[in-house]
């Protein structure tokens, strides 16, 4: 697998984009905005930029990453050569089992067909397709060119040799892949999400605030970031949905939002991205 397509040019997906193409793959970067891939590629080249004022590439590396990366408004044009193709839109299933179906139609039947959702059902996006046998998860870390794990998720369909190639291309590219099988939240987000939820709870309830809540988290559990302050990274939003989907994929209301969160969510107070969350940012 030389030749990739990312779907998506947010945060996430240009993350993955960088990567593959620092590690020497034809990637083709692909949003229906083109607004979002100039900034796609603004955003890439600053994060070469560190990786060069760190000594962890040079120039020369650096051109040679962004040579590697073509943008596409048109999906079909896209992924229609491609070895792989990684969906990386916004977390909602409607709009992901529509791209899902979009990819089926437009990639060889041996292409692979990757999500990079946090907590989606895989088996749910690869029965949008004609090959369900070759859609798996890659769920990826924020921020991608930094962070190692990549949590691969098997649908009920996704083949072994799938599976294979997929762990096989994740330690190509310098990241260390942890398989686990189809559920909501899969591992990471069912483990991560419920504390995020429950130090909401405790700044609700008027426990401690912000800071000290984070501060006893970081010092008593070794956390680099509080539950508080990683929910700003993350995304209020995000975080809201994807309980949401834990709490209907389990029938479980411990998986329920705390009401603070849904609130600031409703008032526009989504953290870092919109300079407001629990801390306040500049934009």
């Amino acid at each position: 697998m030389k030749k990739i397509a990312v779907i998506g040019a947010g945060t996430m997906g240009n993350g993955i984009a960088h990567v593959f193409a620092q590690n020497g793959f034809e990637v083709n970067l692909i949003d229906t905005q083109s607004a979002a891939l100039d900034k796609a590629m603004q955003t890439i080249a600053k994060n070469l930029d560190r990786q060069v004022a760190k000594s962890i590439i040079n120039e020369e590396a650096k051109q040679a990453t962004l040579t590697k990366i073509i943008c596409y408004t048109n999906l079909k044009e896209g992924v229609q050569d491609r070895d792989l193709v990684i969906e990386a839109a916004t977390e909602n299933s409607k709009i992901k089992i529509a791209i899902f179906s979009e990819m089926d139609q437009y990639t060889n039947p041996s292409c692979i067909l990757a999500t990079n959702t946090s907590s989606i059902s895989i088996t749910q996006l690869a029965e949008a397709t004609q090959k369900p046998a070759n859609v798996i998860g890659m769920h990826f870390m924020n921020p991608v060119p930094v962070m190692k794990l990549v949590e691969i998720i098997n649908g009920k369909a996704t083949s072994a040799e799938v599976t294979d190639a997929i762990v096989s291309l994740t330690t190509s590219i310098g990241k260390i892949p942890c398989v686990v099988k189809d559920a909501p939240g899969f591992i990471a987000n069912r483990i991560l999400m419920p504390m995020i939820n429950e130090a909401i709870l405790a700044f609700e309830e008027g426990i401690s605030d912000a800071a000290t809540i984070d501060q006893i988290m970081k010092l008593g559990m070794a956390h680099p970031m509080g539950p508080l302050q990683l929910a700003d990274y993350i995304g209020l939003d995000v975080c809201k949905n994807i309980l949401e989907i834990m709490e209907d994929g389990f029938q479980n209301s411990k998986y329920k939002p705390a009401a603070l969160l849904t609130k600031m969510v409703e008032a526009g107070k989504l953290g870092i991205k919109t300079g407001e969350g629990f801390y306040t940012y500049q934009k």
